[in-house]
């Protein structure tokens, strides 16, 4: 599986240092990803205007993640449904 990312705010990255496990947000079924290849798209969609956010990549191996179409057409994106190890992110960059 190439790179996953996963697109977060600071302020809850560094709660999630702080626990240990970077939880879903918003109570949501899964925290969503995307490949590399998608990412321009989601910031795009989902976070025009935002500030303070944070790129980080993912090493699945290990990791619940599941890959599952959009609702609404725009590709298969991969899901994590549990909360996220902290252990499991590899890098982690301003967008």
């Amino acid at each position: 599986m190439p790179p996953v990312l996963h697109v977060a705010r600071r302020a809850d990255w560094e709660a999630a240092q702080a626990s240990g496990t970077y939880p879903i947000p918003g109570g949501g079924p899964f925290i969503h990803c995307c490949f590399p290849d998608q990412l321009a798209g989601v910031l795009a969609r989902f976070f025009a205007g935002a500030d303070d956010l944070l790129q980080l990549t993912i090493d699945p191996r290990g990791l619940p993640l599941v890959v599952e179409p959009a609702e609404d057409g725009a590709g298969d994106f991969p899901h994590l449904h549990d909360g996220l190890p902290v252990a499991s992110v590899v890098d982690v960059r301003p967008v």
